[in-house]
């Protein structure tokens, strides 16, 4: 896959949110009218894309009977040691960034907190953030295969 677009209501905002994510802007263009570019980071690339006059997005993670794209997965398997403590550390990361610049960031939004879920035979470590226009994003680690499987 070469990337998956995003749309946002304040392509800044977004940046800097994906930036304390690890990603980096590689391509800043316009996509018409609006602002737009690719960011890589945790082994992909996102195009974020500025919505001239946005509204809200769906709830995508609280609607049991939405339709459509549903949510990012970024796999972290061969970056981190385990993920209540990465997203312990992403937390703090965000709060600092809201207390020095609150305009631009805002608390880290945790949908789901760290579980473990059986997805065919290995066990995850599975938590769902909110991004800055409260998309769901998804983070995931393998610890290892199911031994009831």
């Amino acid at each position: 896959m070469h990337h998956a677009s995003i749309r946002t209501a304040n392509i800044h905002r977004a940046i800097a949110f994906y930036e304390l994510l690890g990603f980096t802007v590689s391509e800043r263009f316009t996509a018409g009218i609006t602002l737009a570019c690719w960011m890589e980071g945790l082994g992909g690339r996102i195009e974020l894309i500025q919505i001239p006059q946005p509204k809200p997005a769906p709830d995508a993670f609280g609607d049991e009977n939405y339709v459509g794209y549903y949510h990012l997965s970024f796999d972290l398997t061969k970056t981190i040691a385990d993920l209540p403590t990465w997203l312990t550390n992403l937390e703090s990361k965000f709060a600092q960034a809201s207390q020095n610049n609150p305009e631009q960031f805002l608390p880290l939004k945790i949908l789901l907190p760290p579980t473990q879920q059986i997805i065919g035979s290995v066990v995850y470590e599975v938590t769902f953030i909110a991004d800055t226009d409260g998309l769901p994003l998804e983070f995931i680690r393998a610890l290892g295969k199911n031994d009831r499987s």
